[in-house]
């Protein structure tokens, strides 16, 4: 977590017990919730192991606190109501997918770079997207397969992309969309 830029909180005991007062607690779920999101982008994984987060990203060895597991359950129910992260098994709750953007969000990132370089009305492979020389340096380069289907199928429920399969390859079509 080296890099990763902290909330003041962090070095604040009381950061690391939930709060009773509503309004501080939803600041501090706030502050928590944005110190995981930043954690997993700073490390570009889209995996949390919930028992490994609760020695690293949940324990302030400096100050020698660290949140209970009740309160790291907390921050991350909070991060399911906002749409960044789902369980990979919900009956045991040990490992998680972190989006620290939600497929729409990534969606209108894809989208953006298309309409920039006037691909609408063109079909591209999601390797391509994904993987190509030309997305290279883009943030949504190097983009799992399981988020960037989610981000191209919010595409599609928008009517800005179809995904299609032709032969052993999967592709997507944009399509110019009026935001008028």
């Amino acid at each position: 977590m080296g890099s990763v830029e902290k909330p003041w909180q962090y070095n604040f005991p009381p950061f690391f017990t939930i709060q009773p007062n509503i309004d501080t607690r939803k600041k501090q779920l706030e502050a928590w919730c944005q110190l995981v999101l930043d954690t997993q982008k700073s490390r570009n994984s889209h995996s949390l192991d919930v028992n490994e987060a609760l020695g690293t990203i949940f324990t302030n060895k400096e100050i020698n606190r660290k949140l209970s597991r009740d309160g790291v359950d907390m921050v991350l129910e909070e991060l399911i109501k906002k749409g960044h992260l789902e369980w990979k098994d919900p009956r045991t709750k040990k490992e998680c997918l972190i989006m620290w953007r939600t497929p729409e969000e990534w969606g209108k990132l894809i989208y953006k770079y298309i309409n920039d370089r006037s691909m609408n009305n063109s079909v591209c492979t999601l390797f391509e997207l994904a993987n190509g020389d030309d997305t290279d340096g883009e943030e949504f380069h190097g983009l799992e397969q399981w988020l960037l289907l989610r981000a191209l199928k919010s595409l599609e429920i928008d009517g800005k992309a179809e995904l299609m399969a032709f032969g052993d390859n999967e592709g997507v079509k944009f399509f110019w969309w009026r935001t008028w």
